[in-house]
């Protein structure tokens, strides 16, 4: 019975979104450290706008990534805030 219901819940995730979640995996252990519960509890039921910005966001360099999540420099304005969600939610 639990096999029947991962199956359906991956047959509701769209194309888009199964792409994101693919990008959103680094093999770096300080990123992933963020994305990764992030992706697996929150990703597939935030709203279109949360996913708009995630998806921009894993779409950056990794160094950069590293150096806003880390505060060694600020993040472009248009990242901040789903940075700080990250950051909130593993806090």
């Amino acid at each position: 019975m639990t096999n029947n219901t991962s199956n359906q819940n991956d047959q509701d995730i769209s194309l888009a979104d199964r792409k994101v979640i693919y990008r959103a995996r680094r093999g770096l252990k300080e990123l992933d450290y963020y994305f990764d519960p992030y992706v697996r509890e929150h990703f597939v039921q935030a709203d279109v706008q949360e996913k708009a910005d995630f998806s921009v966001l894993i779409d950056q360099e990794d160094p950069d990534l590293l150096d806003w999540f880390m505060g060694v420099t600020t993040p472009p304005a248009e990242l901040v805030a789903v940075i700080n969600r990250l950051k909130f939610l593993k806090g």
